[in-house]
């Protein structure tokens, strides 16, 4: 089953030999830009971790950030959330509103969130549970993405659209290791897997990372004509990098490289004023552990900071490589296939049962069997099949594919290679949170990924996904 819609996102610009609209068809490209703060009362549960635990500091606030963009013929809106995820129904009324304020439709605003680990939950009080109502902290983000699309509405000006894109591998790593044989722990299930999440650092019964990493930071610059930035989107693949204090709300190297990218771009501040924005690219087996040569234990936010202002710096320095043009159109697609969820097996059921009817060996450590023998029976309850957003959106020559998902690194590669429009790149956690998306190769190797609760979606799910979005890639691709 299959809907379309249109959308539309980032656009990419190294185009040397670039197609432009008939001169008749050129309309008047423009851009508006706007933060929202959306950073929760103290007191709320942090979810990065396997249980929640109580904030009570804000390190540094959480934003929605902006960017419209408008060809003369429609509008899109794209918003990036300081948030570990959202929750679909946090996306479908954000969307539903902004269509009823703004005109724009639900099908050409783009929402994900980053990724941060120190975040309040906008995930609902169960994060399994598909059909929700939205709670207080739900509703409060969903008027924050509203207001900042109608201010970024507001400040809408003439503008002209360029791509970069520069590799930073020193900060990524995949986090999925085979490891000699017999030394891989047993999982919560019981089972062993073949590979490890998140090994010992350092450990000589490492063997080789399970997959590729992808260093690329793509990034779309929008300026006035020949003037000063407007907003610079970007996209990296690296999960977050942590290391906050205790019970601590930050928005992670997220937050901190947008504030460090505005501080270099724009010294004295004008209005309105440059937004940076940073979507979380493809990420879910990549982390900042190097897994070989563990750095040294540091104090709170110094490795944060380090990444993001390092980041910061090279897409400053790509800057001067960027090529601008007017001739700017937008197009888009959306659909919704059906994709069916994984289901505990009856072997499964009654060992989740027999886990829970049992005291917890230690009521004050982590107990990963009973966390996922809760989430087993949780899955029990899940709809057979669920419809999973999927977006291509073009911006001239680029295109970039979206999915509800933490996607794994090489998914993300195949896309850029595959697509028949390029360039082209995936971001994640678009529009809902539907668990880990690792290959059919990745699932059978096993590890926390694949685990069934944090694994929602069928075994083949991301060869679907993915073809379906090369589809509709060809849909809105330039020329024959």
């Amino acid at each position: 089953m299959k809907a379309c819609r249109c959308v539309c996102f980032v656009s990419f610009l190294a185009w040397g030999a670039a197609w432009a609209a008939p001169a008749e068809e050129v309309l008047s490209f423009r851009a508006g830009a706007a933060v929202s703060n959306i950073t929760p009362d103290i007191g709320g549960d942090i979810v990065g971790g396997f249980t929640p635990i109580p904030s009570r500091h804000i390190h540094d606030d959480l934003h929605a950030r902006c960017l419209v963009l408008d060809d003369g013929r429609g509008r899109l809106a794209l918003v990036v959330c300081d948030l570990l995820a959202i929750h679909r129904v946090v996306s479908d009324e954000a969307r539903r509103r902004i269509h009823e304020r703004l005109g724009i439709p639900p099908e050409r605003v783009l929402i994900s969130a980053t990724h941060t680990h120190s975040a309040t939950s906008a995930l609902g009080s169960n994060r399994l549970q598909y059909q929700q109502t939205l709670d207080e902290y739900q509703e409060f983000v969903v008027r924050r993405i509203v207001d900042g699309v109608q201010r970024a509405v507001n400040n809408l000006q003439p503008a002209e659209l360029g791509f970069g894109s520069v590799d930073v591998p020193e900060h990524v790593f995949n986090r999925r290791w085979f490891m000699r044989p017999g030394t891989v722990p047993p999982n919560p299930f019981g089972g062993t897997d073949l590979v490890k999440m998140n090994p010992p650092a350092g450990s000589p019964n490492l063997t080789e990372p399970a997959g590729p990493i992808d260093p690329a930071v793509c990034f779309l610059a929008v300026r006035a004509p020949q003037g000063p930035l407007i907003a610079i989107y970007a996209a990296y693949s690296l999960h977050y990098v942590g290391g906050v204090g205790p019970g601590h709300i930050s928005a992670d190297y997220f937050g901190l490289f947008c504030e460090r990218l505005r501080t270099l771009v724009e010294p004295e501040p004008r209005d309105p004023p440059f937004v940076a924005l940073l979507a979380n690219g493809t990420s879910g087996d990549i982390n900042n552990i190097n897994f070989r040569n563990p750095r040294p234990a540091q104090p709170p936010y110094a490795q944060m900071r380090f990444v993001a202002y390092d980041l910061a710096e090279k897409v400053q320095g790509a800057l001067a490589r960027v090529q601008y043009r007017r001739e700017v159109t937008l197009d888009a697609r959306y659909r919704e296939p059906e994709i069916a969820c994984r289901k505990p097996t009856s072997a499964q059921w009654e060992w989740a049962r027999k886990t829970l009817a049992e005291p917890p060996a230690d009521p004050n450590k982590t107990d990963l069997a009973r966390i996922y023998a809760e989430r087993t029976l949780r899955m029990a309850e899940y709809p057979e099949t669920v419809p999973v957003p999927l977006q291509v959106l073009r911006i001239g020559e680029v295109v970039i594919g979206t999915m509800p998902c933490e996607v794994f690194a090489e998914i993300g590669l195949e896309f850029k290679a595959r697509s028949p429009q390029q360039p082209a790149f995936l971001v994640e956690l678009a529009h809902g949170s539907l668990g880990y998306l690792p290959t059919p190769r990745q699932h059978d190797w096993g590890g926390y990924e694949t685990w069934l609760g944090t694994n929602r979606l069928e075994r083949t799910a991301s060869d679907k996904l993915l073809a379906e979005l090369l589809e509709m890639v060809a849909e809105v691709k330039l020329g024959p």
